[in-house]
């Protein structure tokens, strides 16, 4: 039979997944990236000596990369070294109020019981159920296509539905274990990376508190792009062709089936299958004929994204005192932040930010003596994002950063480079400027998210963020490997 041959279009981490399972399974793949290096949004950069992941920074469900790497007789150690942070992360609810969170967990207790007398036992509870929907929804919902429900209908799986509080908000959830409101928003804080509020995200996501307390915050040395730099080296083991600077222009369909990617350059490359790792709101509206698109205009203006992101990527040249790898800072109530997103998008006045501070683990991402600082702002998306905005919000967040870390910082910076909407749109083709996909909703979960499969177009499929089983890295991953396992059973 003659080996048929596959288009992945893009390279980050839904990509390179699709591509490696496909050519480990004995089809030809070419993958076009749209940019001069591999990786999506995990891209890095360099400058004066700094070097800078551009986006994810979390190293959480170390399961799942390992689960990765073993389809093809390897593990993460072939390719980077992992290192468990501890604390876990920082969390400042204001000045003097600062909670580092342990890695150990009769530690981390420990802690909320000195908050919340009684809370130890309830967090037992509460992950112990963490747990069950952990290890039913990462190891077998999430690997599901969601494209009949039919998927869903056995018995066994109904009671874990049931099992899973599907239908109960991550918000009321919470509070069933816990008064406090410290508390609280610690438990809710991970959900964050699912694109919503706790009251609308469902109840079946504190699965991310198992992944968080139990299984830890990791960091591979040398940034988050190691881990990309190992996919590529996978996948150019596997017999994947990567191509950079090779910009899709269109997908040229006939009767019903894609034959052929054309790139900006003019060049047109044969498939037999097209895999779209791009925006999907940017394929399906962009690079296909109207007539093939799978969802109209109206479709997509409905969904609802998660965030966007202002980025500061900044080089200072002393150590900073006070501030650990991960710093979250909830200094400001999360209401204002939350409805400026969500309920009546804008420009918040008193944002929530994240501050990033991986030369404190790794002394290879900085000069000797100075620091990589990395800052990020969630925002709603589709938001005007000039300069003088960006510098209105670099200033307002510095005020909190140095205050509450007790320190000059802005004088001591020697590099600077902010990243945001607009630049997610120019680099990535990204949906109103997300940075995240879509939000994981109850409406936009499983069978409710954008289909995988082109319904007009026999040969077309979809991977990333913005379909199953959703946003981050790890479900990026398991991404690209449910539609590769699509692809192949349709194929053999």
């Amino acid at each position: 039979m003659k080996q048929k041959h596959v288009v992945v279009i893009g390279s980050g981490f839904a990509g390179l997944s699709a591509a490696t399972h496909l050519a480990t399974n004995n089809f030809s793949v070419t993958l076009l990236e749209k940019n001069a290096s591999p990786g999506g949004r995990a891209r890095k950069f360099s400058s004066d000596g700094f070097t800078f992941d551009m986006g994810p920074s979390w190293y959480w469900m170390p399961d799942v990369f390992e689960d990765y790497f073993s389809h093809f007789g390897k593990t993460p150690a072939d390719y980077y070294e992992l290192i468990r942070l501890d604390p876990s992360y920082s969390v400042i609810y204001g000045e003097e109020d600062i909670l580092d969170i342990p890695a150990n967990l009769d530690e981390f207790k420990s802690l909320l019981e000195q908050i919340e007398p009684g809370a130890a036992a309830e967090l037992d509870k509460f992950l112990a159920q963490a747990k069950y929907k952990y290890q039913v929804g990462i190891h077998d919902l999430v690997k599901r296509p969601s494209r009949s429900l039919m998927e869903f209908a056995s018995l066994a799986l109904m009671k874990d539905v049931i099992r899973m509080d599907i239908f109960q908000s991550m918000s009321s959830h919470v509070r069933k274990f816990f008064k406090s409101e410290k508390i609280i928003r610690l438990m809710e804080f991970p959900v964050l990376f699912l694109g919503e509020t706790a009251e609308n995200i469902p109840a079946l996501y504190s699965l991310m508190n198992y992944a968080d307390i139990a299984l830890g915050t990791w960091y591979p040395k040398g940034g988050m792009h190691e881990i990309i730099k190992a996919m590529v080296t996978l996948a150019e083991e596997k017999g994947v062709q990567i191509r950079y600077n090779a910009e899709v222009e269109e997908i040229e369909i006939e009767r019903g089936e894609a034959k052929r990617v054309r790139l900006i350059s003019g060049e047109r490359i044969k498939a037999d299958i097209v895999v779209a790792g791009a925006d999907y709101h940017h394929v399906d509206r962009h690079l296909v004929n109207p007539n093939y698109s799978n969802y109209s205009e109206e479709y997509w203006n409905s969904r609802v994204l998660a965030p966007s992101s202002l980025l500061f990527y900044l080089g200072v040249d002393k150590k900073l005192a006070n501030l650990r790898h991960h710093n979250l800072f909830f200094d400001e109530p999360l209401g204002p932040h939350a409805d400026a997103i969500y309920k009546n998008p804008r420009w918040p006045e008193a944002p929530l930010f994240y501050a990033c501070v991986p030369s404190i683990t790794d002394e290879t991402v900085a000069p000797d003596g100075m620091e990589n600082l990395f800052l990020l702002i969630p925002l709603a998306p589709d938001l005007e994002d000039s300069e003088e905005t960006r510098e209105k919000y670099y200033e307002m967040i510095m005020d909190r950063l140095e205050k509450i870390s007790g320190q000059e910082i802005r004088s001591h910076i020697i590099f600077k480079r902010s990243y945001a909407h607009s630049d997610f749109k120019s680099d990535y083709h990204a949906f109103k400027g997300n940075a995240y996909g879509l939000a994981n909703t109850l409406k936009q979960t499983a069978l409710l998210k954008p289909s995988l499969k082109n319904k007009k177009v026999s040969n077309l499929f979809y991977t990333g963020q913005l379909t199953v089983p959703g946003p981050g890295v790890p479900p990026s991953l398991i991404s690209g490997y449910v539609v590769a396992t699509e692809v192949i059973r349709e194929n053999s």
